[in-house]
């Protein structure tokens, strides 16, 4: 995990963001809605832009941080987003007018765990972002790989979990330190699998990017 130090420095040398993420960083700030910090946003939105995905699904919307800025980096990408909570649902909607990225964006109100039939009518999708319910991973990425392109990418958020995952004895928070064990088997079972490339960046909460073995590129 990078220091706090490094953390600030790195945001001051991040490009000057327009006034619409700005104001949605404050909302999330003010509010308590957990949205990707900058320096891993930045990391998501370089790896993105080297391989160009057109179509690109979203689980955990949150207020639409990140499918707005997915949508302003690559103005040529589809992005479906998936959340539960009506609240921030509703929020994202908001944004997502008011930053006119509603022709790239469609939000989706629902559980990803049970909207998994309309979204294949949606596919082939060429990346995959989960940034959802910590404990639900390893579901999510098996209920939704199946709908990836060849050569798509899943892209895991927050796999560090404050550096929980790596801790040897129980977090005073006991909920935190469940949450970081359900994070840790996924890690595990993500690196052990044969069939993906898998690197863990230790930016931000961690940040997992998988493809799959033998694919093109």
């Amino acid at each position: 995990m990078l220091s706090k130090d490094v953390v600030c420095y790195l945001q001051q040398l991040r490009p000057t963001p327009d006034s619409g993420v700005v104001e949605m960083e404050q909302y999330a700030h003010e509010h308590r809605v957990p949205i990707m910090d900058p320096v891993s946003m930045e990391v998501l939105l370089f790896v993105l832009k080297t391989t160009r995905p057109r179509r690109i699904l979203e689980i955990g919307t949150a207020i639409g941080y990140s499918a707005i800025r997915m949508a302003k980096a690559l103005p040529e990408a589809r992005i479906v987003t998936i959340e539960k909570d009506r609240e921030r649902y509703e929020r994202a909607r908001f944004y997502i007018e008011k930053t006119n990225t509603g022709r790239q964006i469609e939000a989706v109100f629902g559980d990803a765990l049970a909207v998994e039939a309309d979204m294949a009518a949606a596919a082939p999708f060429d990346a995959l972002f989960i940034d959802a319910a910590k404990g639900q991973y390893e579901r999510f990425f098996t209920l939704y790989e199946p709908l990836l392109s060849e050569g798509g990418l899943i892209i895991s958020d927050n796999v560090l979990f404050k550096g929980l995952v790596a801790a040897e004895t129980p977090a005073d928070n006991k909920r935190l330190w469940n949450i970081a064990q359900k994070i840790r088997c996924y890690n595990e079972w993500l690196m052990a699998r044969s069939d993906y490339d898998t690197v863990i960046i230790p930016v931000g909460d961690g940040l997992a990017i998988s493809r799959k073995r033998g694919e093109r590129g």
